[in-house]
């Protein structure tokens, strides 16, 4: 079967499967709690990583 038949196939039958699904409302969008976890994520890979590239403490030397 040639590409293009079977991508206008599949075309066609995904707009009838949408014509027969029923509707649904939009689920309601929360924008403030995933921002919160995004930027405390973000903020403890910051401090890892400035935990792991902090130079070794100096240690004396005894002459």
């Amino acid at each position: 079967m040639h590409p293009d038949i079977h991508l206008h196939l599949h075309e066609l039958r995904a707009a009838e499967l949408r014509g027969r699904a029923p509707r649904r409302p939009a689920p309601r969008r929360r924008t403030a709690r995933p921002l919160f976890r995004t930027r405390l994520g973000w903020t403890l890979v910051e401090l890892g990583l400035r935990l792991v590239a902090a130079p070794p403490p100096h240690t004396a030397r005894i002459a």
